[in-house]
């Protein structure tokens, strides 16, 4: 009976210790404080990366007592990416329920690749924005491929502002100035790219890609880029995408501008925002190169190249037939 009620003592102890504990790192850092500061979450950190930022911008008490608060309200998965207003005043709790809610701003992430319409359509869904209206305006092979961090309240002209700044950062003065040294405009840099950032699936298929749609554009060759046919055909309801996978022939008779198996020389503009390294494969593209084609796979994931007609046939037949 004596173990017993020592037992219990000890449990008792135990339990207040640990209420106190809690209690205490579940304060406000300075509940007088009348100051905030803008505390920022990057894509992907993790919640023990979150809160040892927390700790160390003095936002909370208790690193463990923190992550208990957020096991308790089971919020692990609703923290968000995006910037806070957060006090020293603020208890844990109110912390960690302003990172579930609070953004400022809302992070979105651009891949390389996808036309103005697929980007207006990922817009629409945080920003009160309508996309025919970003589509009016926006400029397609200018809309750099990024992730950004855009104000809720960002107006189009803001968002379309944030787009240009960083393309022009991006595709900088030195990258402007090598274009023209290969006798390039940026609008042909830029096309040339976009055909390049559809066409290719790693950074070396992309100079080899690059590298035979200038030798074919140079000696007046139709450049034959699936992708803009794709861009042509537009948006596919029956497979809710804007790039259809298998072409017919047909498809390859479409009447458009960007018809490149029908008429000679680069489309009239981008068909997509490329990234870095596809702008400086065409950069550096070399017309010298001894292929005249090219194909992919099924399943896209090999590149396969030839230098004569017979042998780019032999390849159709072996590796898509």
């Amino acid at each position: 009976m004596k173990k017993f009620a020592i037992a219990v003592t000890l449990l008792l102890i135990l339990a207040i210790g640990f209420g106190l504990f809690y209690f205490e790192g579940s304060l406000p850092v300075n509940k007088n404080s009348v100051e905030a500061q803008i505390f920022v979450i990057e894509p992907g950190e993790s919640v023990n990366q979150i809160i040892n930022n927390l700790s160390s911008k003095n936002l909370i008490r208790n690193k463990l007592v923190f992550f208990m608060v957020v096991k308790q309200l089971g919020i692990e998965n609703s923290i968000q990416a995006g910037d806070f207003r957060l006090s020293p005043s603020m208890s844990a709790k109110e912390i960690a329920q302003e990172l579930t809610t609070g953004t400022l701003d809302k992070w979105i992430t651009i891949i390389e690749g996808l036309r103005k319409e697929e980007i207006a359509q990922i817009l629409s869904k945080d920003f009160e924005i309508p996309e025919s209206e970003f589509i009016a305006q926006a400029q397609e092979g200018m809309l750099f491929p990024d992730t950004y961090l855009i104000p809720r309240s960002a107006s189009l002209n803001d968002i379309i502002q944030i787009f240009s700044k960083n393309f022009n950062k991006k595709y900088n003065e030195e990258l402007r100035n090598a274009a023209r040294a290969q006798g390039l405009t940026d609008n042909e840099v830029l096309t040339l790219a976009s055909l390049v950032e559809r066409e290719g699936n790693s950074q070396e298929s992309m100079k080899n890609v690059a590298s035979i749609l200038m030798k074919r554009w140079k000696n007046g060759w139709p450049l034959q880029v699936d992708a803009t046919i794709q861009y042509a055909l537009g948006y596919q309801e029956e497979g809710k995408n804007w790039w259809k996978k298998n072409l017919t022939i047909n498809d390859l008779k479409i009447k458009s501008l960007y018809n490149t198996y029908e008429l000679p020389g680069l489309p009239p503009g981008p068909i997509c925002n490329p990234g870095l390294s596809a702008i400086q494969a065409v950069i550096e593209a070399d017309e010298n190169t001894p292929y005249w084609y090219y194909i992919s796979n099924k399943d896209g994931s090999r590149m396969y190249y030839a230098k004569t007609l017979e042998e780019h046939t032999s390849n159709i037949r072996k590796y898509l037939k």
